[in-house]
């Protein structure tokens, strides 16, 4: 679990990284936007390739943005599994008794997990090239024009942050807790269905106990501090956009354009 790269900071000195934090959400958000676009397989392409241009840029390597996927390769499984059970629609192309197994259920399930995927790289090279506190700044200078409709900026881009920020946290604990749990003779990796319940309840109740006590303590720390999200802030700080923010969300809008024609054109 020590391998997860989702929400880990990297500090390379890349173009990506010294990039406005504003900028690489609003890419983020556009590139979501064009994963999810009905636009087939080709419209996967674009995508893939300003996915390869920014790990590239950020001098990442792709089985490191690929190690956040392990913890879904059961859910993927599993949604095969019920895609096979429930869509019965397409070209038969296995049957066995009763056990058949259709084309739209693999294509189906194979555009969820690209999908999936794609997001969680976009997401590592979010978190692993920005700072978790200009990505709070970024996020709040965002829903900044919000506030006038009550929404709570800061205190929405905090809790983000925070989330993002205890990630690794939370698996650096939980591999250790699973580590004094193998000490003691307990086999997660072995034994019958009910023994490993069992020995992931055994994981899951120390967890919980352990969050919400760095939970607490992070509280006590903010408040000792005499943080007030209610308060005027200044920041010594500010962000500025340059050249390549400009010219990275323009390849983001340009993805998504095209992915909205070949939706649209039915390519």
């Amino acid at each position: 679990m020590n391998n997860i790269a989702l929400g880990r900071y990297l500090p390379y000195d890349t173009v990506v990284s010294r990039m406005d934090p504003r900028s690489k959400i609003m890419i983020l958000l556009f590139l979501m936007v064009a994963i999810f676009i009905p636009a087939g397989f080709w419209g996967y392409i674009p995508i893939v390739i300003f996915i390869a241009i920014a790990l590239w840029l950020s001098k990442l390597k792709l089985g490191y943005a690929m190690r956040s996927l392990k913890p879904m390769m059961w859910m993927m499984i599993f949604l095969l599994v019920i895609n096979v059970l429930v869509l019965h629609t397409g070209t038969l192309l296995v049957s066995w008794g009763w056990f058949k197994i259709y084309s739209d259920a693999l294509v189906q399930t194979a555009y969820v997990i690209i999908r999936l995927t794609l997001m969680i790289i976009l997401t590592t090279i979010l978190t692993a090239t920005t700072k978790p506190l200009d990505l709070t700044l970024g996020i709040e200078k965002l829903l900044k024009p919000f506030e006038k409709i009550g929404l709570p900026a800061h205190i929405i881009a905090m809790m983000i942050s925070i989330a993002l920020r205890f990630i690794p946290t939370l698996i650096e604990e939980t591999q250790r807790i699973m580590n004094a749990q193998a000490s003691r003779g307990i086999d997660m990796q072995n034994g019958t269905f009910k023994e490993k319940i069992s020995a992931v309840l055994a994981l899951i109740v120390p967890l919980f106990v352990s969050a919400f006590d760095r939970a607490d303590q992070l509280a006590n720390a903010m408040e000792a501090r005499g943080y007030d999200p209610a308060r005027k802030r200044t920041r010594y700080k500010v962000l500025k956009m340059h050249n390549a923010d400009y010219i990275a969300m323009g390849m983001s809008i340009l993805v998504l354009a095209i992915d909205i024609v070949m939706a649209v054109m039915g390519v």
